[in-house]
């Protein structure tokens, strides 16, 4: 039976952080990585959303091959992202410094966006910005992740870390291996991203957390495809796996199979993370 727990609420004079909850994650296999049809389903479904096929001849998802059953102890995870207000709360109360990356710092990045999309997402004055009170944290690279975890878990009085890439991955596809949280089928309006804001007729940009109740993974977790990347633990060459996809993505590099890494001192407007924990609450 699937259990969850909230983590905490807090209340402050300033505003509200939202409480998050815990979802058990069983011991046991689970169906990693990708057959090569659900590669080349990927690589379609990239391929409809671009207007080329650049994903396929670079690659992208080729190492997702061999699909094996990996094993994981239980454990439990957020349901959702870590949000701005969360966050917030952990600045308030460590001093710790909030989400910002410099134009010159942003420019050193090579990145495909323009510093102009990143303003809309810095924090003023140690405040969250306006109306992203429930969306997930962004411009926080792995070592504020760590930081994050770190403070609540002494608030909390449990290890809580990153997850690991099998263990996120478990908990967004099941023990079947799912293309997707909520089956095999693509539907561009489960998920926020490049192809929802399309259908939508709306910006791109991040949404509240648990915006599609109805893309819940088979244990009940949410924002598990698009809305933003996500840290893992996994580490190698001071390069983390990230994984999930986000809202500036297509459906292919949003299979929760995909994965991808990034320089753990990169600070994204597509990343975020939550976290893990193993024990009882």
């Amino acid at each position: 039976m699937q259990k969850s727990l909230l983590l905490f609420t807090y209340l402050l004079a300033s505003h509200t952080a939202y409480a998050n909850t815990w979802i058990d994650i069983p011991a046991g296999g689970f169906l990693m990585g990708s057959t090569t049809q659900q590669i080349e389903e990927g690589y379609r479904i990239s391929q409809k959303g671009y207007g080329h096929d650049g994903v396929r001849k670079a690659g992208w998802f080729d190492s997702e091959s061999p699909q094996i059953t990996a094993h994981t102890n239980a454990f439990k995870i957020m349901q959702t992202p870590v949000t701005q207000a969360e966050y917030a709360l952990f600045i308030e109360g460590t001093g710790y410094r909030a989400p910002f990356v410099s134009p010159k710092q942003w420019q050193s990045y090579h990145l495909v966006h323009p510093y102009s999309h990143v303003k809309s997402y810095l924090w003023l004055n140690k405040q969250y910005p306006d109306n992203k009170a429930n969306h997930p944290i962004v411009l926080v690279n792995i070592n504020d992740a760590r930081a994050y975890a770190r403070w609540l878990s002494k608030k909390t009085g449990r290890n809580l870390q990153l997850p690991s890439e099998k263990q996120w991955e478990k908990a967004m596809r099941g023990s079947q291996g799912l293309l997707y949280p909520w089956g095999n089928t693509y539907h561009d309006g489960y998920l926020n991203n490049a192809d929802q804001a399309k259908l939508a007729h709306r910006p791109l940009g991040t949404l509240p957390v648990g915006s599609f109740p109805q893309a819940a993974s088979p244990y009940g977790i949410l924002d598990g495809a698009g809305q933003v990347f996500e840290w893992t633990r996994d580490v190698t060459n001071q390069k983390a796996i990230v994984k999930g996809g986000s809202w500036d993505d297509y459906g292919g590099v949003c299979r929760p199979a995909a994965h991808h890494t990034r320089p753990i001192t990169l600070k994204h407007i597509l990343i975020g993370f939550r976290l893990i924990y193993i024990g009882k609450m």
